[in-house]
């Protein structure tokens, strides 16, 4: 839906556009030791993991380029002046050159999409937002991962005067969002920390003489005054504020450097700013647009809905098998992401995929940046290469097969699930989001809550984030019903999630509640004694041990009373009454206690409802799954698809040689649409979707070439 009336005109192009930085993930996590008597995956003392691509003020060196005047070069160039310029010790003479805005502008944004991008029509709110932007007024954009949120900012820039400065996140992943420019004919650049003064002064002379159509520029280097101060002397397009909910300072994503943003309207006032985002609820909304001053501004949501995307969430209990039950079952051979919270357990389930036969890497702030900068590359020029990460991984991934999306680790919150998940099925095809949860990552959190640094009001944001996240792992509900509410968007039961393919028993814990609330109790006043789950389960179950038998436990009137209850089926008990608050956890070892509300379930004022447990998690026996290619494919005749996987090799290789990757030559929709049409002619090629002039006169003859050969 959008801020206001106008037609929305739906197409059917691929999802799988130019490079877009649509995620981001720069946060801290934590993990800490485990308190309970069960399978732990949390790793031991806190081990950050912050963003590590921040990027760095501009250095001395070319600090004051942006007030530097050029001698005019024939050519057009112009080159900075020099103390040695002159034989003589005279100054060299100052001729401040001409600036002139980026030339070879389109006329339409429709004509731009076509020549450029190789679509023919704009898909949901593209057009509208394009149109606000190409005449000079400023926009909000909500779009979920995959919904074209680059070309709203990309085609304005194309079609206005002057240069389009977007204000990109992270540093590493600039080159690539450039290259795909690049690729379909877009004047592009960056200014980075990551590039050498010489290269720095090129891009700036290029931008100062208008031969650039987009400009990444990082949050850190906007907020110099010398960066401001060269963009005054050359004409803006527009500003587009990429990941703008990294302005919430209550968000997952906070980047303080987004804050000095809002500068832009007041210095710039005539120029359109778009903020664009994939993730944020109506607060996080509501702060990007006062932090930004961008209330004038039209407001566009479109639906955060992902409909490819399969959404799972199984117990935990041994997590890395279960995680390669799930890798070698239903993706085998597939690139795909898994999320830990701790630098080690990254490094140890790594190693352990590798073991188990998995092209697995890992990936966290720890690492050396070179070895992060190889990793990245060859998940996105490589295919199957699964990536296991801390939370520093992911910010402005365009990888568009990713084909799953692993949690091995609870998420702090929904938006941050939202994010990381979002990076699978950028293409479209079937995806898998599968997070494995269970009783520690309730205890470990809410451990890492009562220990946060931040005020009371900082806890309970905290408090509340976890608490949201916990009743989408608890839902007996549709999960896509609750993760869309959870953005303000109703929704009926998708069908393609685990609780609507096979829907949990609900069945009625008051008793069992009661009988662990009463341990608690008569533990804490009988004997002043506080334990955790593991403990207390095993009082419950009457399971002797040297603790129980140290302590006299099999004398409390409450031994025994739960041996009705699996091991397994206790620890769901204790998992759901913390996520519904009737159990608390307290100190460093994270002994239970009871809540306030925990007083009417003892008291028979109030029913617990809980999901069943099965005694054993259960792991993925899905058959294999046909590769997403084979899947997008499905409609093509038998010669057709070996024309397509011809195809396929023919990009691979190009992509090799290229150095880029395979999505920037081509995606899989416009491979299957040239296998489909089986074209002859350059004319019959320039028809097809994803093929744009630049990419025409690139690879047309190549891809005849193999067609030609399937004839």
């Amino acid at each position: 839906m959008s801020g206001g009336p106008g037609k929305v005109v739906q197409v059917s192009w691929n999802a799988e556009l130019p490079r877009n930085p649509d995620e981001v993930e720069p946060s801290r996590s934590t993990d800490g030791p485990s308190d309970l008597n069960g399978p732990s995956d949390f790793d031991g003392p806190s081990d950050f993991d912050a963003p590590d691509d921040f990027d760095a003020p501009p250095p001395e060196f070319d600090r004051e380029f942006g007030d530097r005047q050029y001698d005019q070069q024939p050519g057009g160039r112009q080159q900075a002046d020099s103390g040695a310029a002159s034989a003589s010790n005279q100054p060299p003479a100052r001729v401040t050159a001409a600036i002139r805005a980026a030339t070879r502008k389109f006329t339409t944004a429709a004509e731009a999409l076509h020549t450029v991008f190789g679509y023919d029509s704009f898909r949901g709110d593209q057009a509208e937002i394009i149109a606000q932007v190409v005449d000079g007024k400023d926009a909000v954009v909500l779009m979920p991962t995959g919904g074209g949120k680059s070309l709203c900012y990309q085609i304005p820039a194309l079609v206005r005067p002057g240069t389009g400065i977007v204000v990109s996140p992270l540093i590493a992943l600039m080159q690539d969002q450039v290259d795909a420019l690049t690729a379909v004919g877009v004047r592009a650049e960056f200014l980075n920390s990551s590039q050498d003064s010489a290269t720095r002064n090129q891009v700036e002379r290029d931008y100062l003489n208008g031969d650039l159509d987009l400009l990444y520029v990082a949050p850190e280097r906007l907020s110099n005054e010398a960066t401001k101060r060269l963009l005054a002397r050359g004409t803006i397009a527009l500003f587009a504020i990429d990941e703008a909910h990294c302005v919430s300072q209550w968000g997952h994503d906070f980047r303080p450097d987004y804050l000095a943003l809002s500068e832009l309207a007041d210095r710039w006032p005539d120029v359109p700013r778009i903020a664009l985002t994939a993730t944020a609820t109506d607060a996080t909304h509501q702060e990007i647009t006062t932090r930004l001053q961008m209330g004038q501004a039209r407001h566009f949501v479109a639906s955060f809905d992902r409909p490819n995307i399969q959404y799972r969430i199984v117990g935990k209990s041994e997590v890395r098998k279960q995680l390669l039950s799930f890798l070698k079952t239903e993706h085998p051979g597939d690139a795909g992401i898994v999320y830990a919270l701790s630098r080690k357990t990254v490094d140890a389930t790594a190693e352990f995929l590798r073991a188990n036969g998995v092209n697995a890497l890992p990936y966290h702030a720890g690492l050396d940046a070179g070895l992060r900068a190889r990793t990245q590359s060859r998940f996105l020029r490589e295919e199957g290469v699964v990536i296991v990460a801390t939370i520093a991984f992911g910010m402005g991934i365009d990888k568009p097969d990713v084909r799953f999306v692993a949690h091995i680790d609870l998420p702090k919150s929904v938006e941050g699930y939202y994010q990381e998940t979002g990076r699978a099925g950028r293409d479209g095809a079937p995806a898998t989001a599968w997070l494995a949860y269970g009783l520690q990552d309730v205890v470990h959190q809410r451990r890492m809550i009562d220990e946060s640094p931040g005020d009371l009001g900082h806890r309970r944001k905290l408090s509340a984030h976890l608490d949201a996240m916990l009743a989408l792992c608890e839902t007996v509900h549709c999960r896509r019903v609750n993760l869309l509410r959870y953005f303000g968007q109703t929704s009926e039961p998708c069908g393609n999630c685990d609780t609507c393919l096979e829907p949990p028993e609900a069945w009625d814990g008051t008793i069992p509640a009661q009988k662990l609330l009463s341990t608690i109790v008569r533990l804490h006043r009988e004997r002043n004694q506080k334990f955790g789950a593991g403990h207390l389960i095993d009082i419950l179950r009457g399971k002797e041990t040297p603790r129980a038998t140290q302590y006299r436990h099999t004398e409390l009137s409450t031994w025994g009373l739960g041996a009705d209850l699996s091991d397994q089926s206790w620890r769901g008990v204790v998992r759901q009454m913390l996520a519904q608050g009737l159990l608390a956890t307290s100190g460093e070892y994270g002994t239970l206690v009871l809540t306030d509300a925990a007083a009417e379930v003892l008291g028979g004022r109030r029913d617990v409802q809980l999901r069943r447990e099965p005694d054993r998690p259960a792991r993925s026996s899905a058959a294999r799954r046909p590769s997403a290619a084979k899947v997008a494919a499905a409609d093509l005749s038998t010669a057709q698809e070996t024309l397509f996987e011809a195809l396929r090799v023919w990009r691979s290789a190009e992509s090799k040689e290229q150095g880029v990757p395979a999505y920037i030559v081509f995606g899989d929709a416009t491979l299957i649409a040239v296998a489909a049409a089986g074209p002859t002619t350059l004319a019959a090629l320039d028809g097809i979707t994803g093929i744009g002039a630049k990419k025409l006169e690139a690879y047309g003859a190549a891809l005849l070439e193999v067609v030609a050969a399937f004839d």
